[in-house]
């Protein structure tokens, strides 16, 4: 068909597409609620071999087979043992289906918080500049929706203009007219979206129109999209704050604190101010998932998760199901898309009363219904009580509190869960876990000879790489002191104000309570032997330093995860001689390449131009990244040849899961 006949024809598809929708916004009130989320069919996914599907049940972290559970069930203390009373979640298609299906498609309610309180859609980028780019798109696909500025704004200082095309980073499969890892709810006359696990998790490989389940979005623009959202200031605890009276202006605007106590209020203007020019510094593929008010954004990581625990780059998530992946995915929903979930623990985490915290994130509020004024005479917390989406629980996604609320835990640093009502507890969120645990990367797309691998693994038992990459995962999954590893050490302490707010020993419900929680929910307590607490007071920034650590990160589907180290700060494009660090990659719409990217890890000459490239950012500067660390050289100064470095390199990419 001539591309002109074709593209008409599309043209006239998408149209009806637009009317549509038009009809629906009409039809306001009368139409049906609806919801939807784009789930890829196996023929669109790049890695579909499953691993561990031999598993049957999860006890506290330990993984237990098929045939170990039929031994175990021989016996009266092992069917105790597997039973839901004691920890144990069993493992079955069912559930693992339920995973997968909520990676893609559950947002736990976020798009509440994220449409109706921050106002992503409420900015210079509209419904209708998201509706017009992914028409725009064709069913072509893209793995970077390009999005043009609905008016003319000034953002954290930047000049935006109408026209003005936005890269996002958001990911079209070919074939379908739909984000992925974006829901778009239709509620009472309004439409809303939300972010669920597939959004930073998966990615499009452009070379095959495929998705790469577990891959990080190594360019999705989260931080722009955030500041020009109309109330990024709801993220305020994700920002840099240092000291909340600097944004006060006006004495009189003031917020009555749980203790009586009558405290100014920022500027919400001021504060906008702030909190975008940060979330304008944030590289693609990067986001800052924790609330200590400093700017310290780290890299996406993959979801190739067997075997690579502790979870998160400082290892903070260890306890629990799946050695803490639930932990990790917990924290998506329940903290990090939710700026209230934090809200009842701010004294002990921002040296602030939570009034002042509800105070900040709805004193702008998108829409109207959750705008506290000033002027209102009730206090913030009360005012939400009345308006709160999901009762009883303070915070807009669907959660449930844990018996240690507020206080958090090992297990829930907010003390809250991710839970669905007339579910059970954690039940989606348990089912992603054992979902990731399935995955592994498609091989990287290039050509190994075993004459290079072998050279390959002989480096790297020679040059030591094997003392901390070990194991199934290559990780001996350790936590390291930060000033050992040398990488930027600001997120190493990121978590340290955490510990002020959790109880010993961790609790929870039993795996089998309904959601509500009923008065008689069983409570188990989550056992922590299976940690070095060492390590975990290290994860928590609690060493004598105070400086905190790194975990040992497992080598699984580099070719899938470049850039580098925790901030994703070694980075080099193809063209190794101009495309240097993040200023010439990243922020120039360069994707990063995989081995001279990993050559930059291993090399100190090319390692100093990266350095000396990041030096130079303004941006980079301000959210702590160096381009510094892991100094493990396999290069010339070394003593390794570069057809040695080239084997090690290539010998990396191609690394698989193990058995043990």
């Amino acid at each position: 068909m001539p591309e002109k006949e074709e593209k008409k024809k599309r043209g006239g598809k998408l149209k009806w597409i637009v009317l549509l929708i038009l009809l629906g916004i009409l039809a306001g009130g009368l139409l049906i609620e609806f919801e939807y989320a784009y789930m890829p069919p196996v023929d669109k996914v790049a890695n579909p071999h499953r691993i561990n599907m031999d598993l049957a049940y999860d006890v506290w972290g330990r993984p237990v087979t098929l045939s170990e559970a039929d031994e175990l069930m021989e016996t009266e203390s092992g069917r105790l043992m597997l039973s839901p009373y004691h920890g144990a979640l069993e493992i079955n298609e069912e559930l693992l289906r339920l995973g997968r299906e909520a990676f893609y498609k559950e947002t736990f309610g976020n798009e509440i918080f994220a449409t109706e309180v921050a106002g992503l859609l409420d900015g210079p980028l509209s419904l209708w500049s998201f509706l017009r780019a992914i028409i725009a798109s064709g069913g072509n696909g893209t793995d970077n929706l390009q999005v043009r500025i609905a008016r003319d704004a000034v953002i954290g200082g930047r000049d935006y203009e109408r026209g003005d095309i936005i890269d996002t980073g958001l990911d079209i499969v070919p074939g379908s007219y739909a984000v992925l890892g974006m829901k778009v709810r239709y509620s009472r006359g309004r439409i809303l979206t939300g972010i669920t696990c597939a959004a930073c998790h998966s990615t499009v490989d452009m070379d095959t129109g495929l998705v790469v389940e577990g891959a990080p979005n190594a360019n999705l623009n989260i931080g722009e999209l955030m500041a020009l959202a109309s109330n990024s200031a709801a993220f305020f605890a994700n920002a840099e704050i240092s000291s909340i009276e600097d944004y006060v202006t006006d004495t009189e605007r003031t917020v009555i604190t749980s203790d009586g106590r009558e405290v100014p209020l920022p500027d919400p203007e001021l504060l906008e101010d702030a909190v975008d020019r940060i979330f304008l510094s944030w590289m693609p593929g990067t986001f800052d998932s924790t609330i200590d008010l400093v700017a310290n954004p780290s890299q996406i990581p993959d979801s190739f998760t067997w075997q690579d625990h502790p979870y998160g780059w400082t290892g903070f998530a260890g306890a629990g199901p799946f050695m803490g992946l639930s932990v990790l995915n917990n924290n998506v929903h329940a903290l990090n898309s939710d700026g209230l979930s934090q809200a009842e623990a701010s004294e002990d985490l921002f040296g602030f009363d939570k009034e002042l915290t509800y105070a900040m994130v709805l004193q702008n509020a998108s829409r109207s219904r959750y705008r506290w004024r000033p002027e209102s005479n009730i206090r913030p917390s009360q005012f939400f009580i009345h308006r709160n989406p999901t009762p009883p629980t303070m915070g807009f996604n669907r959660m449930v509190h844990t018996p240690s609320f507020p206080k958090g835990s090992l297990i829930s640093p907010d003390g809250l869960f991710i839970s669905n009502e007339g579910s059970r507890v954690w039940l989606e969120n348990n089912a992603m876990s054992a979902f990731q645990n399935t995955l592994a990367p498609p091989p990287a797309p290039i050509d190994f000879d075993s004459e290079t691998l072998d050279l390959g693994l002989e480096v790297f038992e020679t040059a030591g790489c094997g003392t901390c990459h070990s194991g199934a995962a290559y990780t001996n999954n350790r936590i390291l002191p930060a000033r050992d590893v040398g990488t930027s050490p600001s997120r190493a302490k990121a978590n340290a104000n955490n510990w002020n707010a959790m109880l010993f020993p961790p609790l929870t419900w039993s795996w089998d309570t309904p959601v509500p929680i009923p008065l008689n929910a069983r409570i188990l307590e989550v056992p922590l032997d299976h940690l070095d607490m060492d390590e975990v007071e290290l994860a928590y920034a609690q060493d004598d330093r105070g400086e905190g650590g790194f975990k040992v990160k497992g080598l699984i589907g580099l070719w899938w995860t470049a850039p580098y180290l925790h901030d994703g700060s070694i980075a080099v494009g193809p063209d190794s001689e101009e495309d240097i660090g993040i200023p010439g990659t990243l922020h120039t719409g360069i994707r990063p390449d995989p081995v001279n990217s990993l050559r930059a890890l291993l090399d100190r000459d090319l390692r100093r131009q990266v350095i000396e490239a990041t030096e130079d950012s303004e941006a980079l500067r301000a959210t702590k990244v160096t381009g510094t660390g892991h100094e493990q050289w396999v290069d010339a100064q070394a003593g390794f040849s570069e057809e040695e470095q080239e084997a090690l390199i290539h010998y990396l990419l191609s690394l698989e899961f193990r058995d043990q």
